[in-house]
């Protein structure tokens, strides 16, 4: 992609948002077009600059998460929806499956160093989904968690071919449909067309959702 990716820092610490923006724009590929503190103003922010990626941290005020949370979910609703990219403090199994459920695409710690931070936002841009290797375990371990059991009246679980419970697998480990062509040795065009397939099954519209609602299916 030849235009710069377009970003909005959602944080209630200036001094953190102004760190933010010191490291990322050495980067030539990444332009910074604005800052919020508040859930409100990052609405107001990001339909006036329309960005492709927004960086948000869940607490966006003290001893809460319910506003990031929230936030989060209306951004990911929005036509067109900017990227989310969760950067937090708070290694939480429980926000980070909340968060990828209202549409984030990646979760990292603020610890996580300049250059894979980088890394995450490019891959958010690319439509890949993007942790750092504490959230990436923290994902895995959750969904080699068992199902929970469903009552008898829920719906069954959609009907998945083999392929596409390794695409399913493999999206779960944030690879991109180039990726899964070579790990499964079948064409990137073939590999959108299993990841398109299963996300119509599971009627899901990211490849975030699908991995979370896999694993609350048990199907990995």
């Amino acid at each position: 992609m030849d235009d710069p990716i377009r970003l909005v820092i959602v944080d209630d610490h200036a001094i953190v948002r102004q760190g933010l923006r010191s490291i990322l724009e050495r980067e030539p590929d990444v332009e910074v077009v604005g800052e919020a503190a508040t859930a409100a103003d990052a609405l107001d922010l990001v339909a006036a600059v329309r960005p492709h990626i927004v960086l948000l941290d869940l607490k966006l005020s003290a001893g809460s998460d319910v506003a990031g949370l929230a936030l989060c979910g209306e951004l990911t609703a929005r036509v067109p929806a900017p990227g989310v990219l969760v950067v937090t403090t708070f290694l939480d199994e429980r926000l980070l499956l909340e968060a990828i459920q209202r549409g984030a695409r990646g979760y990292v710690l603020k610890d996580v160093d300049a250059v894979a931070l980088v890394a995450a936002i490019r891959a958010v841009r690319r439509g890949e989904s993007a942790f750092d290797s504490h959230s990436a375990a923290m994902v895995v371990r959750s969904l080699a968690a068992p199902a929970p059991a469903r009552p008898s009246s829920s719906p069954s679980s959609p009907e998945l071919t083999a392929r596409e419970r390794e695409v399913l697998a493999l999206l779960a480990r944030g690879l991109s449909n180039e990726a899964i062509g070579r790990e499964l040795y079948i064409s990137a065009t073939t590999a959108k067309f299993h990841v398109t397939n299963l996300m119509r099954k599971l009627a899901v519209s990211r490849r975030a959702e699908a991995v979370y609602a896999g694993s609350k299916l048990g199907l990995i």
